[in-house]
């Protein structure tokens, strides 16, 4: 038996539901997922990680695999996209962190005078409550968008939006570039 009639057979079973089958494709293909994931990151832990991530995702998918691609190519193209959402989630942490110590720090009034603290008030106060109270919570009070949301009684998409443009008309409203 070839080695792609081996993965063939797994993969029916595994589509009808066998996880004894699909752990025998994982073991198979694990450390070129792992491999790939390991140069692709450059971080062995969580090259490890997003391993995991991509086996749970293949498995809950694998009923939707049509082997237009061999099973080892499948399970590299969603760790790809697992790395990619990761590498995304991680830019837009870095870029919240980095405007979260700017917004704090302006109003701690760290480096800013009497007047600056004024004006980043009198623009807090010209913001809709609703999104004045997301703005505070999440960039003055160390919550997370889902923690406002449950807060709050808002869709978490709601305080995400609310945060951006209250950021944006903060930042507009001071002078502040944000670019």
């Amino acid at each position: 038996m070839t080695p792609e009639s081996l993965d063939a057979e797994l993969v029916e079973a595994a589509r009808r539901g066998s996880p004894v089958a699909f752990g025998r494709l994982v073991e198979r293909h694990q450390r070129a997922v792992r491999a790939f994931l390991r140069r692709a990151c450059g971080d062995a832990a969580e090259a490890d990680d997003l391993a995991q991530e991509t086996f749970i995702a293949a498995w809950e998918r694998i009923a939707r695999f049509r082997g237009e691609a061999g099973i080892r190519t499948w399970f590299c193209g969603i760790a790809w996209r697992k790395l990619m959402t990761a590498r995304r989630s991680w830019f837009r942490s870095r870029k919240r962190d980095a405007d979260y110590v700017e917004t704090e720090g302006l109003e701690r009034g760290e480096g800013a005078g009497a007047d600056e603290r004024i004006a980043l008030e009198q623009a807090l106060a010209g913001l809709p409550i609703d999104q004045r109270a997301v703005v505070a919570l999440c960039l003055g009070g160390d919550f997370s968008h889902s923690e406002a949301a449950e807060a709050l009684g808002l869709p978490l998409g709601t305080v995400k939006s609310h945060v951006a443009r209250g950021k944006a008309r903060l930042m507009q409203t001071l002078g502040v570039d944000h670019e």
